[in-house]
Parts: C-alpha cells; sequence; structure tokens
C-alpha cells in the first residue's frame, strides 16, 4: 500500500495532499488527462480534500472526474457511478 493511501485511511489528510497532488499532476502529464489512472488520481485528491475541509475544490475535482469518467469508461461504470454517488452524497450534506 503506498503512503498516501495509508495516510489517507488513518485520517491524516495533511500529509495525504502532498503526494496525491504530486502523482495526479505526474500521470496528467505522462498518461494524460483522460487516463483512467489519471481519473483514479483525480478521484483519490478529491476524497483528500474533501477529508481537509477544502469542500469547494473537492466538489470541483471531483465533477472533473466525474466528466472524464464517464466520457472515457461511460456512464454504467462502476467507477463513473461511484464518482457520482459520492458527488451526491458530498452535495445533499451542504
Amino acid at each position: 500500500m503506498n503512503a498516501f493511501k495509508i495516510y489517507s485511511n488513518q485520517g491524516r489528510w495533511d500529509e495525504a495532499e502532498k503526494p496525491e497532488v504530486q502523482v495526479m499532476k505526474t500521470r496528467k502529464t505522462k498518461l494524460g488527462v483522460d487516463h483512467p489512472d489519471t481519473l483514479t488520481s483525480m478521484n483519490n485528491l478529491a476524497f483528500t480534500w474533501k477529508g481537509n475541509g477544502k469542500e469547494i475544490e473537492a466538489v470541483r475535482l471531483m465533477e472533473d472526474c466525474i466528466r472524464g469518467r464517464k466520457r472515457v469508461l461511460g456512464v454504467n461504470h462502476p467507477y463513473s457511478i461511484s464518482s457520482c454517488i459520492a458527488l451526491d452524497t458530498w452535495k445533499a450534506k451542504q
């Protein structure tokens, strides 16, 4: 298991954020913005930002992630659906 996943699982959001941002940026550069791994990084970072209290940033990033996942994976893919459910839950609690 990677370090930022451990930090996230332990609720250590500040420590998880920096490596997740770096991974997302690197994947965007090397793999492209629509690569499934890049989209997974966006999803993970959105959860970290949500855990860090960065609600607005988390929602915006998750919306971008969902658009990409629907375009690349399809609207009925489990990853697209799970991201949509998370975003709907976040918005319902606002």
